[in-house]
């Protein structure tokens, strides 16, 4: 009914004028034709005025608005149809069509049509648009036309309003793709002709894919003659040919799929060739990845060599938003080294697993778990074949935490803690676990004074704890880890604890504590020892091993007195330097703690001598000691602050800036030894220069007593001797300072200064620093490690042709890293430096597009290099060309790669690498 009236009214309206025009702009208007438009108007077009305030001649189809019209077309479609045009808005009756001239937009249901010229045909329910072409011939005002969530830029496009069909001519759309939904990332879709069939289904003819950021002009792209496209999911094409800078390539597939979907898509990942020279050809880290669910995802990867070795990865990352989030990632390879048959063949095992959980802190406020485990072979990292950070080789310690904490907040609240370590020295192949360990803390408890308010006096400051902690102490070997043989030597004991003090002041200044403390040991294990009944045959001491339950107790009292001296030097008004602060903190304490006799025993030993002996030494928690202990300590804590002037006038407040951090001495004098009382004075110093750049630690002693030949002290002071107070018998020195292009230049006040950048870490950082290594480049890198500074995600988009083709006139971005470290040793006057080593780590910029870092060090104690690395890396817009050199030393090889940026065509890339030789 509603088409027939619309019918109606417009035969009327033609009886009185031949051809119907209205503008947007004002009630009265007269649209002539308009010149070069890319769809034409018919010719003798020459409309003459149309008041539609006054003739009300379309009222039944025409609903006008200030900005837009509606119209219904025909009585099948779901609602009206909006349109809008900033020249005019033509009505053809003879042709059944509706021309919109200039910025042209029509509206319907999900679909938006912007163009520079819109035809609608009304009798098939067509759509035609095109760009709108001025005077001079220029095209502007591309079709825009979008349905959803999808958008497609075409030259020109006809639509059928009904079936919803449309043919599409010369079109760019983008697509989130991507294994994982790295997000972000857009393919882009370039096709000559395309017909879409509905709304999930398109297909296109001559086809250009690329993930480059100039979709017209890519630097590359992968042309597709024939492809089924469904927006979203994926594109399923025929013949497919990778085209570098419009230059065909010999990589070429005679059908393709490639995902689209905006979340996690499993796929395969393909494998690196490379040739080994002790291995033969092999395929690396080839494999697939698995999209478990929302919340956790499989990559499983793996090598195989020609000569039989082969490795797999497993790695897996959970993720429960205000829950928890961690990794695991297990590695086995089974190397086999040469031929069998000749002298240098080889094969063995070795693994690494890696687990990391943290817990977010909102999920359970009084229970926590997390795990961060480091664990495997202890030559995993120097042998690997499958080697991706050189720096992990220079790792000689791998350790591991899992801990689980609950809290019970009834007063008095308890805290308990089980956790499991795992510590391994890589060069020794030494491992030392605890397996568990259980503590609980009470929380500290005040008899004498109110819960709630300020405690005061010595009375109500008195105070006491309960801590128990259970311990089960493994020591073995990379060869026993993990067989039942590596609890043979385990040590198991527990330790309760009660700690009771309180503090108060004397004269206002001085900070007075006392204390007491109660131990109780428990062990599962003792040993005895005695002379061998055979001890004419056999002349030894025999150790038994008494299995089951003992004990022991021990308790001590403390005190100690302290207070804080403040000294201030000020210096005249208008100087620089304002004033220096020195703040020195000393105290002196007391300990006592009686003899435990009952607790030991004697044997005969082979020369008939009576020794005295512990049941309880080699157990986990020690042996009482024998004899009274009384002894006082002393502390000297000093820092040092200058004041400086403000460089901006309109601060008041001065800087603050450290002079020294810390400069602190600690000793102890033996009131119960007869000889030696004094112990070696200990030191440590720290401090931070060149605008807090470089830090600065030292540390040492002083041994006030002479030794002899051995380096046994002997009970004469030097001071009787030599006059010097005492003699440095140990020290060690370092520093680090990190400076750039930046460093030089004039720097703000503190609290103007803007933050430090901070550069993202993506997770092959993550692996590195999990693994134990540095987060820095001091101890190596990876052909994969990302330079500072640089977002491989983002970088593309980030910088245009233009950038990244010019070069620097002004500066070189850079940065150089340097941290030394030495010790000295004078325990028998050898006053010998046993260490001393320089690494360095840098990286600069020669221009936008090319970048170098190098990674080194010097051991001036043994006159060689440590581990030096030289990398070079080329940013190719789309693609990254990287360079790694290892030029001389057991690592010594090289990494080459090529690839495209994006991780949704990670997989087209070129890699050559040679393999170090473990035997060096």
């Amino acid at each position: 009914m509603q088409f027939w009236r619309f019918y109606f009214v417009l035969c009327i309206g033609c009886l009185l004028h031949p051809t119907l025009s209205f503008g947007q702009q004002d009630s009265t208007y007269l649209a002539p034709q308009s010149k070069g438009l890319f769809i034409q108007l018919p010719s003798g077009f020459d409309l003459p005025k149309v008041n539609l305030e006054k003739k009300q001649l379309l009222d039944s189809i025409v609903t006008r608005e200030r900005k837009n019209t509606s119209i219904a077309i025909s009585s099948k479609l779901e609602s009206l149809i909006k349109y809008n045009a900033k020249d005019s808005v033509t009505i053809r009756q003879g042709e059944k069509k509706i021309y919109l001239a200039n910025e042209a937009s029509i509206d319907y249901t999900d679909t938006k049509l912007a163009a520079g010229v819109i035809a609608i045909d009304y009798l098939k329910n067509e759509i035609l648009a095109g760009r709108f072409v001025d005077s001079k011939g220029v095209k502007s005002q591309t079709p825009e036309f979008t349905q959803g969530e999808n958008e497609v830029i075409p030259d020109s496009i006809r639509y059928n309003i009904t079936s919803q069909k449309a043919l599409i001519f010369n079109s760019r759309t983008e697509q989130g793709a991507g294994i994982g939904g790295m997000g972000g990332e857009t393919m882009k879709v370039v096709t000559e002709k395309t017909k879409k069939e509905n709304d999930s289904v398109f297909y296109f003819a001559q086809g250009k894919l690329t993930t480059a950021s100039d979709s017209i002009d890519p630097d590359y792209y992968i042309k597709v003659r024939k492809a089924k496209f469904i927006p979203g999911k994926r594109i399923i094409a025929g013949f497919s040919n990778m085209y570098l800078v419009d230059v065909p390539t010999p990589i070429a597939l005679p059908f393709a799929i490639f995902p689209l979907s905006s979340g996690r898509s499993g796929g395969l990942i393909f494998p690196t060739f490379t040739n080994d020279p002790q291995r033969g050809y092999s395929l690396q880290n080839g494999g697939y990845y698995f999209p478990i669910n929302d919340y956790v995802d499989l990559n499983l990867t793996g090598d195989y060599f020609t000569n039989g070795s082969y490795g797999f990865r497993a790695q897996s990352v959970y993720t429960k938003r205000y829950n928890y989030r961690g990794n695991v990632n297990l590695r086995f390879e089974n190397l086999i080294n040469s031929q069998k048959g000749f002298a240098d063949y080889s094969r063995n095992s070795i693994f690494n697993l890696q687990i990391s959980h943290t817990q977010d802190p909102k999920a359970s406020p009084n229970s926590r778990f997390a795990a961060s485990v480091n664990l495997g072979s202890s030559k995993y990292f120097k042998n690997s074949a499958n080697q991706q950070n050189l720096a992990l080789s220079q790792n000689n310690n791998l350790s591991s935490s899992v801990t689980y904490s609950k809290t019970f907040p009834a007063y008095p609240s308890v805290n308990l803690n089980l956790s499991a370590t795992h510590n391994q020295n890589t060069n020794t192949e030494e491992i030392n676990l605890t397996l568990p360990t259980a503590q609980m803390n009470m929380e500290r408890i005040f008899p004498f004074a109110k819960r709630e308010g300020i405690k005061k006096g010595l009375i109500e400051n008195i105070n006491l704890q309960y801590t128990n902690r259970f311990e089960n102490r493994i020591r073995t070997t990379d060869s026993l880890f993990l067989t039942a043989r590596m609890f043979d030597d385990a040590r198991i004991g527990a330790r309760h604890s009660i700690p009771l003090s309180t503090n108060f002041k004397v004269a206002k200044f001085l900070s007075v504590s006392v204390g007491g403390d109660y131990e109780d040991l428990w062990t599962f294990k003792t040993f005895t020892r005695g002379q061998d009944p055979n001890a004419d045959i056999n002349r030894e001491v025999i150790l038994d091993t008494v299995r089951g339950f003992d004990r022991f107790n021990r308790y001590g009292l403390s005190s100690s007195v302290g207070t804080t001296v403040y000294g201030t030097y000020t210096f005249k008004e208008g100087k620089k330097l304002q004033a220096i602060r020195h703040v020195a903190r000393p105290s002196v304490g007391w300990g006592y703690g009686p003899s435990f006799e009952r607790y030991y025993d004697t044997y005969t030993n082979l020369d008939g001598e009576e020794v005295s002996y512990s049941r309880f030494e080699g157990t986990l928690n020690g042996s009482p000691s024998l004899g009274r202990s009384n002894s006082l300590s002393f502390g000297l804590q000093n820092t040092l602050e200058a004041k400086m002037a403000s460089k901006d006038s309109t601060r008041t407040e001065p800087r603050k800036i450290p002079l020294l951090s810390n400069l602190n001495f600690s000793s102890a004098y033996n009131l119960e030894a007869d000889s030696l009382k004094l112990s070696p004075i200990s030191f440590n110093a720290a401090t931070a220069v060149f605008n807090q750049e470089m830090r600065i630690n030292l540390n040492g002693t002083l041994d006030p007593y002479l030794t002899n030949a051995d380096g046994t002290r002997i009970n004469t002071f030097h001071l009787t001797q030599s006059g010097k107070i005492a003699k440095l018998t140990r020290a060690s020195l370092n520093f680090s300072y990190a400076l750039s292009n930046d460093t030089f230049k004039p720097k703000r006040d503190e609290g103007q200064q803007g933050s430090s950048q901070r550069e993202s870490q993506n997770y092959d950082d993550q692996y590195r620093t999990q693994s134990g290594g540095a987060d820095n480049d001091l101890f190596g890198f990876g052909l994969t490690d990302d330079f500072p500074g640089q977002n491989r995600e983002n970088q593309e988009e980030e910088e245009s042709e233009e950038e990244s083709d010019k070069f620097y006139y002004n500066r070189i971005p850079w940065n150089l890293n340097l941290q030394f470290n030495s010790s000295y040793s004078n325990l028998q006057d050898e006053r010998e430096i046993t260490s001393a080593s320089l690494m360095f780590s840098g990286n600069i910029d020669l221009t936008p597009a090319w970048k170098v870092r190098v990674s080194s060090g010097y051991d001036f104690k043994n006159n060689g290099f440590n581990l030096t690395q030289i990398g070079f890396m080329r940013d190719l817009k789309s693609f990254d060309l990287r360079f790694n050199w290892v030029p001389f030393g057991r690592n010594a090889r090289w990494d080459f790669f090529i690839g495209i940026k994006s991780s949704m065509l990670s997989d087209l890339k070129w890699e050559s690498r040679s393999q170090r030789n473990i035997n060096r």
